[in-house]
């Protein structure tokens, strides 16, 4: 592949970073050399425990969803749609290279892998790095602080539309029997709240 299909292929991610800081030519070049664009099929795995956990992800098209696995019982821990990054439980030190989650394509989608060494290389090398990294975490600390509030609200359907609240233009494209484990409830009583909800908007 050459140098500008390579660029052309990660093009995407660097739009991306760019909405956070102007992007050195050292910078580009690294992601270039070491990030690929992966087509996965639609149910396919992304990742899964037996893989290296060695990337994170950052969602070109399509939509990802995290799980694991209790008991033989799925249960979805996030979702991830385009213009996103999602990836498996990764601890900092680098003490165990797998981890517990699944990351699965529920669409047809392409992905951008980014190395966790590249990660770790380009924060030592480009200043700008630590600023898009640092504002990049904050929104993963958001989400994840969003994640724990909706564990905590004990209505149903409270939990339902303050979740279609944060992805309104989302929501309705998640498997209905996913949307309902990450929402811990039975299908059959997000599918009466959805009923109810479309109702009260007609």
């Amino acid at each position: 592949m050459s140098q500008f299909s390579a660029y052309q292929n990660i093009l995407p991610l660097i739009k991306y970073f760019e909405q956070y800081h102007p992007l050195s030519k050292g910078f580009i070049a690294d992601h270039v050399l070491h990030c690929r664009k992966v087509g996965i099929k639609k149910n396919k795995f992304i990742l899964s425990p037996i893989d290296h956990n060695a990337s994170l992800y950052f969602v070109v098209r399509g939509l990802v969803r995290g799980f694991i696995k209790d008991n033989g019982k799925d249960i979805t821990t996030r979702f991830s749609f385009e213009n996103e990054t999602i990836g498996a439980i990764h601890h900092p030190d680098h003490a165990t290279h797998h981890s517990i989650e699944y990351l699965q394509a529920l669409e047809d989608s392409e992905v951008i892998c980014i190395p966790f060494t590249l990660i770790d290389s380009v924060y030592s090398l480009y200043p700008e790095a630590n600023i898009i990294g640092r504002k990049i975490l904050s929104l993963q600390y958001y989400a994840a602080s969003e994640r724990s509030i909706l564990a905590r609200i004990p209505n149903a359907a409270t939990r339902y539309k303050r979740f279609a609240g944060t992805k309104p233009t989302g929501v309705d494209r998640i498997p209905l029997r996913h949307l309902a484990s990450y929402l811990v409830m039975r299908s059959e009583t997000l599918s009466r709240i959805r009923s109810k909800e479309i109702r009260l908007d007609q």
